[in-house]
Parts: structure tokens; C-alpha cells; sequence
């Protein structure tokens, strides 16, 4: 027998995280504007990077450590189970996952879940007896069963499922300030934020850019970064622009600091998607390399923009 939660289905964004949250959002009728989850995520400000521009470099971080908390302040809640693959009782802890989701679909809760097809996520809105339906964002449409048992059972090796639930919001100051305490944070420090070979913050760019200049960067991984840090940071722009008006003249000019920074910072990165636009890869082109002096001096400029954007968020979390 099949369930469905009707209309629940992710957003067409670049970053299939924060387009899960959106749809299980808008599925429990919240109106959160896609800016201020951007923002108020802190995902709006963030970078990282794998030395060789790995496609998996927007997915790649411990994106909890972010969403989770700040989510709390943006109105939202997400609960989640977790099994890796390599353990021994992977297959216990499938199942286990398995009876958890249905009983939330049972109770009217949106979920969302990891590699339920390509590695990104997706919204998870039903189940049969053979496994999960799940709405595909690339062919923008339902897709499933996919057998409970293949979940998590792929290459990466994880199994992750969330649920999503609302809460009362954290007045507009403090969801502003947290998030950019946090993303000053992730900007300076690895340490529980990235893995070996990924970069955070600034040094992040310089890997980027270091990549494209001597070759080893990923052609299909420099494609789809550039269009996902160009999202975040056209995300970051209209809610410095939406955090001003709501916190009503509490640093304007700090925040038009910030708004120079981040529009150049924003157009830089534009022109680096432009120069690469994305493709989807063949099985002929997946593994090719790019060098690209002219992106890198790109990201290079793009690099002391945000570095004086991030001393803008210092100062704007220091005012309120």
C-alpha cells in the first residue's frame, strides 16, 4: 500500500540541501523567504573546496554543524538518522531507517534524504512496500520505489534521512548575528567544519584558484562549484538587503559595507559560471582536467572581495 504526503517536493536550487528544507517548509506552510534561509542558515557566506575542485566540494562539509543550529533560530527543526556503510550492522540500521521514515510520513511529517539517485538530496514524500518515492529535481518530477535496502549502499557509503518540523522563529537580531558568528567561524578554521583535501573560507578560494592555474582542477567539478557559490552568494546579497530592513536602521551602514563586498564577490563568481558554464558530464568527459588562468585570476579577485566582506560581517556581529 502506498503513502503519500501530496505537494511535497524540493526547490530547483543548485544547493539540493537548502531546496529539501525549502519544500518541506513551504509543504507545512511556511512562508520563509529563500534569502533568509540562505542567510539565516549562514549557507548564503560559506565555501568549501577540495584541492582539486571536486564536484563534492558544496556537499563535502559537516553541513549540520551549520543547519542544524541556526535552523532553530530561522524556524525550523530537523531531526535525522544516520548508518555508514562500512559498519557491521548496516543492514540492521537500513531497516531500522526504514520503519523510522514511514512512521513519520505516517504522522504528516515532510523528510528529505541523501543519494536517493545522484549524490545531492532529495525530498522524500512517500513509500510502498518496495521502498521510498522521492521527487527527482532533474527531471523536475515524482520518481521511486527506491528499494530500502540500496539506500546508502552506493560508492559514498552514507544513509541519511531527516525530518523537518517547525518552530518559533528567534527574533530577526539574533538569527543575524549567530549566523555570522558561525560563518566566521567556518571561514577560519577546518576543525569540524571540512575534510582532508577540502578548504574552507578564504583559503578556499586560493585553492580554487591554485587548481585552475596549474590544471588539476576537475572540469566537471569546476562547473557545478562555480554555479553553486555563485547561488550562495547571490543568495547573501538580497539578504543583507532583507536583514537591513528588518532590523531597521540597527547598522545601516555596516551593512552597506557588506552589500558592496558581497555584489562584487557575487559578480565575480557570476563571470567564473559564465566563462565555465555548467554541463552535465559524459562518461568521456567526467574525469578531464581544466586550466583556466583566467577564471583563477577571477576567484583570485573574487577572494579579496570576500575578505573584506567577512570583516563586514565581524563588524555587523560586534554592532548588534
Amino acid at each position: 500500500m502506498k503513502r503519500e504526503l501530496e505537494g511535497l517536493r524540493s526547490k530547483p536550487v543548485w544547493v539540493t540541501h537548502l531546496g529539501c528544507i525549502k519544500g518541506c517548509l513551504e509543504y507545512l506552510g511556511c512562508d520563509i523567504t529563500m534569502p533568509w534561509l540562505y542567510g539565516g542558515t549562514g549557507h548564503a557566506f560559506i565555501i568549501n573546496m577540495h584541492e582539486e575542485v571536486c564536484p563534492s566540494g558544496p556537499t563535502a562539509w559537516n553541513s549540520d554543524k551549520l543547519l542544524l543550529p541556526l535552523g532553530l533560530n530561522v524556524g525550523f527543526s530537523v531531526e535525522g538518522v544516520f548508518a555508514a556503510k562500512n559498519s557491521p550492522d548496516f543492514a540492521e540500521k537500513q531497516e531500522a531507517a526504514w520503519n523510522t521514515v514511514r512512521g513519520w510520513i505516517d504522522a504528516g511529517i515532510p523528510c528529505y534524504g541523501w543519494e536517493l539517485d545522484i549524490p545531492e538530496y532529495y525530498t522524500v514524500h512517500g513509500y510502498d512496500e518496495t521502498g521510498y518515492y522521492y521527487w527527482d529535481m532533474v527531471a523536475n518530477g515524482p520518481a521511486g520505489p527506491k528499494p530500502w535496502q540500496e539506500l546508502g549502499d552506493t560508492g559514498i557509503g552514507f544513509l541519511l534521512l531527516y525530518k523537518l518540523e517547525t518552530c518559533q522563529p528567534a527574533p530577526d537580531e539574533e538569527v543575524v548575528k549567530a549566523a555570522f558568528v558561525a560563518v566566521l567561524d567556518h571561514a577560519r578554521t577546518e576543525e569540524g567544519w571540512s575534510h582532508p583535501n577540502y578548504r574552507t573560507g578564504l583559503r578556499a578560494f586560493e585553492l580554487w584558484a591554485d587548481a585552475l592555474e596549474n590544471g588539476t582542477a576537475s572540469r566537471f567539478g569546476q562547473r557545478f562549484n562555480a554555479v553553486a557559490w555563485t547561488e550562495c552568494r547571490a543568495q547573501a546579497v538580497v539578504f543583507l538587503k532583507e536583514a537591513k530592513q528588518r532590523l531597521g536602521g540597527k547598522a545601516d551602514s555596516l551593512f552597506d559595507e557588506a552589500l558592496e563586498h558581497y555584489s562584487e564577490v557575487h559578480a565575480k563568481l557570476e563571470a567564473v559560471s559564465e566563462l565555465h558554464p555548467f554541463q552535465v558530464p559524459t562518461e568521456d568527459t567526467e574525469d578531464e582536467r581544466l586550466r583556466s588562468p583566467q577564471a583563477a585570476q577571477l576567484i583570485r579577485e573574487a577572494r579579496g572581495a570576500e575578505e573584506k566582506g567577512l570583516e563586514a560581517l565581524q563588524k555587523i556581529a560586534d554592532a548588534l
